[in-house]
């Protein structure tokens, strides 16, 4: 394959994000907030970058004040924002996240009328899908329409240009009329799909086809607790033709799922745990540092698990993420790959 003009191409929601500064005061408690940037594939897109990688992101921003805060911090990190575009009439999302350590992370979004859900098939077609390594694709890109066919075209363009394409489940039900319709799409992007990440709860909720408990608990990552038998999640995955699925146990490591039948464990790190959210992304980061570098599926996943761990120990999410120079060191100092 000939040199291409970028590593990964990440494609989906953005927002403001604003982190409750009183760490462990309840919600209605909070006083003050600090703004940062945040959304999957804009956590992705940063994390990647810091770590060295040639990262462009295609979301879609309002012609708002807050538009122009995320691309003023984007532009900063070296982010390729060129085919981003904004949408008149639409905001730019934003989520409000709330610090109660350890076990309670309370997140509540703004994405009514919003932008980024506006991206278009021609939006896609702007962009350098063909140009990139990888394309990173997520579930909240595939819950309405347009986003929904752009990103399924983007897949298929990937597909056609011999681009790696990566889901993460990114499962938000608050975004999604019918939990089950989450399963339906998801299951009908998994063949044009190379990588999945995922939850436990996310990859349950992927194979959902009956009627179950999806329980919204907005104190986790995941934002909701999903009813079933996770394994069987990961068989309807890994059966749909995908090359693997990384899943992610938090404080219990990472175990990644290939096609054939083996299992492969990476054990996580232990950090003082200051903040959650955030951690899926920098672990997503990681991962696909490792990936496109040509490492080992242990290798990356211990990657992940080691970008995850630092920035758990941090406020937030893509203003947060490490370097590449400072995630190699943190494992080496931890015993190594």
């Amino acid at each position: 394959m000939a040199e291409r003009a970028f590593d990964i191409l990440s494609m989906g929601r953005s927002s403001i994000d604003l982190y409750a500064k009183d760490i462990g005061a309840p919600f209605a408690e909070i006083e003050s907030f600090a703004a940062y940037v945040g959304g999957c594939p804009t956590n992705v897109s940063v994390g990647t970058r810091r770590l060295g990688m040639r990262s462009v992101l295609l979301t879609a921003v309002g012609e708002d004040p807050v538009g122009d805060f995320v691309l003023h911090f984007l532009e900063r990190e070296g982010i390729v924002t060129r085919f981003i575009p904004r949408k008149p009439g639409r905001r730019t999302s934003a989520v409000v996240l709330g610090i109660e350590p350890p076990d309670r992370f309370p997140l509540v979004f703004y994405r009514d009328n919003c932008a980024d859900i506006e991206l278009t098939i021609d939006d896609v077609i702007a962009s350098p899908v063909a140009e990139s390594r990888l394309l990173l694709i997520s579930g909240t890109g595939l819950s309405r329409e347009p986003s929904r066919g752009a990103t399924i075209f983007a897949a298929e363009r990937a597909r056609e240009s011999g681009t790696k394409v990566v889901l993460d489940l990114d499962f938000r039900p608050d975004q999604w009329h019918d939990p089950r319709a989450y399963g339906v799409t998801v299951r009908s992007i998994l063949r044009l799909t190379d990588v999945v990440i995922g939850t436990d709860d996310e990859v349950k909720a992927a194979a959902l086809q009956e009627s179950v408990s999806v329980s919204v608990e907005h104190s986790q990552v995941s934002g909701a607790r999903v009813g079933g038998d996770v394994l069987k999640g990961v068989d309807a995955i890994i059966n749909a033709g995908v090359e693997a699925l990384a899943l992610k146990r938090g404080g219990e490591g990472t175990t990644v799922y290939l096609k054939g039948g083996e299992r492969i464990e990476a054990d996580t790190f232990e950090v003082e745990v200051q903040n959650v959210l955030g951690a899926g992304d920098a672990f997503a980061s990681g991962l696909l540092y490792g990936y496109l570098k040509g490492w080992g599926w242990h290798r990356s996943a211990r990657m992940g698990n080691a970008c995850g761990a630092i920035v758990v120990t941090r406020h937030g999410c893509a203003n947060f993420m490490p370097y590449e120079e400072e995630a190699l060191a943190f494992v080496e100092a931890r015993g190594g790959f």
